[in-house]
């Protein structure tokens, strides 16, 4: 429950009394996911540190925002929140929706690794009642999973990241009149991202990837967190732990084995992380998979 503590579009969603709340679950990676009805209802998001994207799964055809009470909502439509965005919404009749909750850091991992862009150059775009069949159909998928059985949260995990891809992919434009500053070149941030792919396996100091710059170790991590959205090592984390998965998605190699290759001291250091970050040991994960 302590993610979802905060999660400001879902407490406000709490506090209503006439929302109703079906299932919920925490799916590591800064994502979590919620599914939820409504009616006769108004709420408010008033600035949420973090990004919320929904789909409408039945009724809607009342809903509306207050600035906008021409624009109705259906099946299948979505709703894309920025952090940081601010809307009022008034429902009448009765809705089924499900909510996917991405926080920043998350958001900036995708950013990175997906574009190869500065998080901070880049804007999730606001949208009510999106149509995009794709992402309705995972949505319309992810819903039809127990999120409380390890093995389905994990396929739910799974299609949350196949979520905030596509919105990457599709609802993420430039910044405007955004001058960056403090952050590393294109070309250092280029190199500094394919050295640490290619070098997953090993150990990663961050004098050594500050070399790659000609920086200081303060003014390299600085200037990281400025380009990537996170600490230095939060990133390299994320990224043996992207490894990681893609590893246990096949039959082989062996537990320890893609442990060392994702530059883990042991199994055992390894598992603790993954679980940690999903919630599952690596040998669930790869059984959901299986």
């Amino acid at each position: 429950m302590a993610q979802f503590e905060r999660l400001q579009v879902f407490q406000s969603m709490s506090r209503s009394p006439n929302a109703r709340l079906h299932a919920m679950a925490e799916l590591g990676n800064g994502m979590a996911v919620a599914r939820w009805s409504n009616a006769h209802d108004a709420r408010d998001y008033l600035a949420p540190s973090h990004h919320t994207l929904s789909c409408y799964l039945a009724g809607g055809t009342g809903t509306f925002r207050r600035e906008h009470p021409g624009n109705k909502g259906a099946p299948d439509k979505l709703c894309i929140l920025p952090a940081e965005h601010q809307s009022a919404w008034i429902i009448n009749g009765e809705i089924q929706l499900a909510h996917l909750y991405i926080e920043q850091e998350q958001f900036a991992l995708g950013a990175v690794a997906l574009l190869d862009r500065e998080p901070r150059s880049l804007q999730l775009e606001e949208a009510t009642f999106l149509e995009d069949a794709e992402q309705a159909a995972l949505f319309r998928q992810l819903c039809t999973l127990d999120w409380q059985e390890p093995g389905e949260r994990l396929l739910a995990s799974s299609l949350a990241h196949q979520l905030l891809d596509h919105a990457l992919l599709n609802q993420v434009g430039l910044r405007q009149g955004l001058r960056l500053k403090g952050g590393l070149a294109p070309l250092q941030r280029r190199r500094v991202r394919e050295f640490i792919e290619q070098h997953l396996d090993t150990p990663l100091p961050l004098s050594q990837l500050a070399a790659l710059c000609a920086l200081s170790e303060y003014h390299f991590a600085r200037m990281f967190h400025s380009s990537f959205g996170v600490p230095p090592h939060r990133y390299v984390l994320a990224r043996r732990l992207a490894r990681a998965c893609q590893l246990l998605r096949q039959p082989q190699p062996s537990l320890s084995e893609v442990a060392l290759a994702c530059g883990f001291a042991s199994a055992s250091h390894f598992s603790n992380r993954f679980r940690q970050a999903l919630g599952a040991t690596p040998r669930q994960y790869r059984a959901a998979f299986g």
